[in-house]
């Protein structure tokens, strides 16, 4: 008898290939990202989809308007700003959507520095906190690809925007009923904090993510799910209660 003949590799996969796969075939995706760990399409996504976004905002809404929604979106805030004499708040209202504009627009550099953050704690925790061997690269590129149906939330905004859909209330924090916190403008600033964990591109994100970091760290979907979904929740708590304390 003759040795059985070994099973061929899975063909490597192009960028274009590993987008796709995110949202049809995941485990594809990922497990490519142990033969290579490049992660620039979803960045030029990134990049593209907040550079329309913006576009749509500024054209159809503008940055005073949205500059002075986040200004007053606290009673607190709102009281501080409408005892400023017209010229301050003509002032206040001209610096904050200059630098609402610089920000928003160039918000994928301080993205890949949060990011790196997120990669750097979860490379830790599956390393040191149940004996992996990942590389920071790849949980890198796996935040990366499994953040792509975050996407989905600029194009729908980008629809609305253009479609006139909430334009008046529009929240650049929030700016499409995806998740709870959108639908709980009336109540406390923490408890909308706390719907916003629960987006529904969000939620399909964090899935993703157990997914791909099973895989490149070989560990069963329980594990990888206990780790990740404990700093999920972790980070709920943190930010709820600072929003809590400062609101």
């Amino acid at each position: 008898m003759t040795d059985a003949a070994p099973l061929p590799e899975a063909p490597a996969l192009s960028q274009v290939e590993r987008v796709v796969d995110t949202f049809i075939a995941p485990s594809k995706t990922f497990t490519d990202i142990l033969r290579n760990t490049s992660w620039w399409l979803p960045f030029i996504l990134l990049v593209l989809a907040t550079v329309a976004s913006c576009f749509a905002m500024d054209k159809k809404i503008g940055f005073e308007s949205i500059t002075e929604h986040q200004m007053t979106k606290t009673p607190a805030a709102a009281e501080q700003f409408q005892q400023l004499p017209p010229a301050q708040q003509a002032a206040r209202l001209h610096a904050g959507a200059k630098f609402t504009r610089a920000f928003t627009y160039g918000a994928c550099i301080p993205f890949l520095l949060v990011i790196a953050l997120e990669a750097l704690v979860l490379w830790g925790s599956f390393n040191f906190g149940l004996g992996a061997k990942t590389t920071f690269g790849q949980v890198f590129a796996v935040i990366m690809y499994s953040g792509l149906p975050r996407l989905f939330i600029s194009l729908l905004t980008i629809i609305f925007l253009f479609a006139g859909v909430g334009t008046e209330s529009f929240d650049i924090q929030n700016p499409v009923g995806t998740n709870l916190g959108y639908f709980l403008q009336g109540s406390s600033p923490a408890l909308r904090v706390a719907g916003s964990f629960f987006d529904v591109f969000g939620l399909w994100a964090l899935a993703l993510l157990v997914i791909g970091m099973a895989i490149v760290a070989r560990k069963s979907m329980a594990q990888a799910a206990t780790i990740i979904v404990g700093w999920w929740f972790l980070m709920l708590l943190i930010f709820t209660g600072i929003t809590a304390v400062t609101s």
